[in-house]
């Protein structure tokens, strides 16, 4: 297979897996920090790779995330949407922080993908996010650099594979 296809593959495998993810249940008192795991791979693809992520590939995944949770039709589209376009349009910064600092950059586009999701929520007429929910941003901006290193991690070595096999 070439490196091109096997990338592909990776990137659509870890979609997937976040889709996954995000479907695990946790115990009740902690279900609220669940990190979110389509917003975190689909950061990390668009740091590393713009021309395979893009805001209609967030939108797509977040109805499919939306059908997926049961959730309210569009929220999540919306969400990643914004998300997505928000780091393509600040790539070229974010791309070059130290660790610490996306770290920070992904805690404030989780807390403005929160806020969104707030407002959303008050607009459709649904209950209120739970208090504890506002820490799930700093949870996610916790495990980021774990899960940009194991992407990074996978990426590279799919590229080795391509380069070896070409």
């Amino acid at each position: 297979m070439n490196r091109v296809r096997t990338q592909g593959l990776a990137f659509w495998i870890g979609i997937v897996l976040a889709l996954l993810l995000m479907l695990m249940p946790l115990p009740g008192a902690i279900q609220p920090l669940k990190p979110y795991w389509p917003a975190l791979v689909l950061v990390y693809w668009s740091l590393e790779s713009t021309d395979r992520v893009s805001v209609g590939l967030a939108f797509c995944t977040g109805l499919a995330a939306d059908l997926l949770n049961g959730a309210l039709l569009g929220d999540q589209a919306l969400r990643l949407a914004v998300l997505v376009f928000i780091v393509l349009r600040f790539r070229s910064r974010l791309r070059f922080f130290p660790m610490w600092q996306q770290s920070l950059a992904v805690w404030l586009l989780l807390m403005n993908n929160h806020v969104l999701q707030a407002l959303i929520r008050a607009f459709a007429g649904a209950t209120p996010m739970p208090a504890l929910s506002w820490l799930a941003p700093a949870v996610d901006a916790a495990i980021w650099p774990f899960v940009f290193l194991l992407l990074d991690d996978v990426n590279t070595r799919v590229r080795g594979k391509g380069a070896k096999a070409a």
